[in-house]
């Protein structure tokens, strides 16, 4: 069994992993550039499956053997995008592996800071202010859930148990035990309107990018805590910046980034009411990676089906 491997980050570890794992595998590295023809390296062999991020489309010329494609997280669409993915091989995600606790933490921190002000306070703080602010109850403190998947699930879960009134976004009908779920554009209206606090954990697909535009970003509550723990594009940025200069949106607690890394001179980094994290919401350690990623190779190759097959027509 051979298998490709290609990833900007913790490569040499994903690839001792898989090694260690899967000991009848052949672990190839993909390394750029693969061939250099008049240096005479050669190309990597075809592979039965390929382990990979964000990977160049020159990565698939010579892989007319793979059964899976595997992609080194929840979110597939850099993988989707890419020019040479063969169409007619299934790609699987990583699920969960602890990512969902790590997205729950950061909503309750952005919730939490919202429910006791402590933004506020910290400016007061700064200013050598002493004013309490009103008290303000769990229950009255709204979160909206933009997707509601695997992840957005867990969170909504999480914080409605934690006392907040959460209610939540999908572009197709769902259902959740204690949430109040809404779809369709109508829905994802209402579910702007009456947050205060909104967290996305929406796929990037042609659908979503720039969904969060300055007509949609205005229905949130006045001084609306914003959360973005899903992929940058889509949040226009210009519009975003206009509603926090205007005070509608009183705080953003930005992950994720249409250019990343985020740039030196963007105005996020400057910005006082902007809390900016580099693509840390939820980090899946490589162990996690690999444990699932051979196991359901070894289901492949035993003849089983496997969970986190996307679908293509929907690019999650």
């Amino acid at each position: 069994m051979d298998i490709l491997l290609y990833s900007p980050e913790d490569q040499d570890d994903l690839a001792s992993g898989l090694a260690q794992a899967l000991p009848e595998a052949t672990i190839h590295v993909w390394r750029e550039p693969a061939s250099t023809g008049a240096s005479g390296e050669v190309a990597l062999p075809p592979c039965d499956y390929a382990v990979l991020w964000a990977p160049p489309a020159s990565l698939f010329d010579n892989q007319d053997r793979l059964k899976a494609i595997f992609a080194l997280g929840a979110g597939v669409d850099s993988l989707m995008r890419c020019p040479g993915l063969p169409a007619e091989v299934p790609v699987i995600r990583i699920e969960d592996a602890g990512m969902a606790d790590q997205m729950i933490e950061y909503a309750l921190y952005a919730a939490l800071q919202r429910l006791r002000r402590f933004d506020q306070y910290r400016r007061f703080s700064a200013e050598g202010n002493w004013q309490p602010l009103s008290f303000t109850a769990r229950k009255d403190v709204r979160v909206g859930i933009l997707g509601l998947g695997e992840l957005g699930r867990r969170v909504a879960g999480a914080l409605a148990s934690f006392g907040f009134s959460v209610s939540a976004w999908s572009r197709s009908e769902k259902q959740a035990d204690g949430i109040l779920c809404r779809h369709g554009p109508d829905g994802l209206d209402a579910v702007l309107a009456a947050s205060d606090v909104l967290v996305v954990l929406l796929p990037l697909t042609d659908a979503t990018r720039g969904l969060l535009d300055h007509r949609a970003l205005s229905l949130l509550s006045e001084g609306a805590c914003l959360v973005n723990l899903a992929r940058g594009p889509l949040i226009v940025d210009a519009d975003l910046l206009a509603l926090l200069e205007s005070g509608h949106i009183g705080y953003a607690f930005l992950d994720v980034f249409s250019v990343e890394p985020l740039p030196p001179g963007h105005p996020y980094w400057r910005h006082p009411r902007v809390c900016v994290t580099p693509h840390i919401a939820a980090v899946i350690p490589p162990s996690e990676s690999v444990a699932q990623i051979s196991g359901k190779i070894r289901a492949l190759e035993a003849g089983n089906k496997v969970s986190g097959v996307v679908e293509r027509g929907k690019g999650y």
